[in-house]
């Protein structure tokens, strides 16, 4: 027998001899998935079949995501809202996972609100959620959707919701929507060993946008890639530019399909946050201006544009409609949670248990207690900012 060559064993039939051999990175190429390049340019032989109505939907869907998040910050900076996430620059991730998914799959989105705006939920409850206020999520659950803040601890509940799923014999989909961040955590590797293990309807979409919060995506892991991770736990993966909507859509449309199938699949789109982490984050201290300007120049809604006038659909796009409706739907949803009533401090203790715990119940009556023997403390209560 010659050094490393393929053997015959009864426990794997792919044994060597010879000198152990390392598995490296190096004998892994994870390409990324492109339809439309930087420059607008595209083979047409790849594009996607949607008809012209579906090609400028996926445009006014990516414009609602940036005008909104551009409001909600401008909000937040008047001191309306306590803080709020960003998605400037992830628009082509967003829109293009979310565009296949159907009503009945069931949606954990991190960074991403829109999904739950193209499923109806109004844009008033975001702006209630955001301020902390419960009854937001309401119109969330109605529309199988809901958002995870703390990082990675949605993951395990995808993975057994999944799984509910399978065992109910339903015909749809769970799906995570993580961070690169997310991936670094124990609920993760927990998640996604649990999924590739059972071989649950789970989906999960992980945007890497280069950080988790002020920790670049390089100094997280020494994988090359996020998807290749996937592999680990007997789940393929898909690697995607995720600021080519295009390429984005026609990935998670593939990957849904087999997810229906009862393989779960990892994709990871490569993408970029142009903006603070939160309204609480300085970027500038963990990045420089040069890297932004670079993505700047990568914006996947100028990309876009190029393939809608390559396609002759830009000419019946009104780009200022399109953000003047945005403007005034946002406007009446602010109205609209604005005559939301103010709340009391005592709340705090509500909404988590059906029936209080006596432990709670306690701690609940000494601080009503203390709120009525000391009124002058409401003088240092803050309220949740209503604008």
């Amino acid at each position: 027998m010659t050094e490393n060559e393929p053997t015959d064993h009864p426990a794997n039939a792919a044994v060597s001899a010879g000198e152990p051999r390392f598995l490296t990175q190096d004998d892994l190429t994870v390409d990324t998935h492109q339809i439309v390049e930087p420059d607008g340019s595209y083979d047409a032989d790849d594009v996607p079949d949607l008809d012209a109505e579906q090609f400028r939907d996926l445009y006014r869907w990516m414009l609602t995501d940036r005008v909104f998040s551009r409001r909600m910050v401008s909000i937040q900076r008047r001191g309306e809202l306590g803080t709020f996430g960003s998605t400037r620059g992830q628009e082509a991730s967003i829109i293009g996972s979310a565009y296949h998914l159907q009503p009945e799959d069931w949606l954990y989105v991190g960074r991403a609100w829109t999904p739950m705006f193209m499923r109806g939920v109004p844009m008033k409850d975001m702006i209630l959620f955001w301020r902390g206020i419960e009854e937001g999520q309401q119109s969330f659950a109605e529309h199988n959707s809901q958002i995870a803040i703390s990082i990675g601890s949605h993951l395990p509940l995808v993975a057994g919701l999944a799984w509910g799923m399978d065992l109910s014999g339903d015909d749809a989909i769970a799906t995570a929507y993580l961070g690169d961040g997310a991936t670094s955590t124990g609920a993760a590797h927990e998640a996604i060993n649990f999924a590739g293990a059972l071989g649950v309807p789970a989906l999960f979409f992980c945007q890497n946008n280069q950080y988790a919060i002020s920790l670049s995506a390089d100094e997280q892991t020494g994988a090359n890639t996020l998807a290749q991770k996937a592999l680990a736990y007997g789940m393929d993966a898909i690697r995607v530019d995720g600021q080519d909507v295009l390429a984005v859509y026609e990935a998670v449309e593939e990957a849904r399909e087999r997810v229906r199938e009862g393989e779960p699949v990892f994709v990871e789109s490569v993408t970029y946050r142009l903006d603070a982490h939160t309204t609480s984050d300085d970027p500038t201290r963990y990045r420089s201006d040069e890297e932004v300007d670079a993505w700047e120049e990568n914006d996947p809604l100028e990309r876009y544009r190029e393939f809608l006038k390559a396609e002759g659909l830009w000419a019946d796009v009104d780009h200022d409609a399109i953000v003047d409706e945005i403007e005034a739907e946002f406007d009446a949803a602010l109205d609209a949670a604005n005559e939301f009533a103010e709340r009391e401090i005592v709340e705090i203790f509500a909404h988590v248990y059906e029936e209080m715990p006596p432990e709670l119940q306690r701690q609940y009556e000494e601080f009503v207690d203390l709120l009525d023997r000391r009124p002058e403390l409401y003088d240092y209560i803050e309220q949740r900012p209503k604008g």
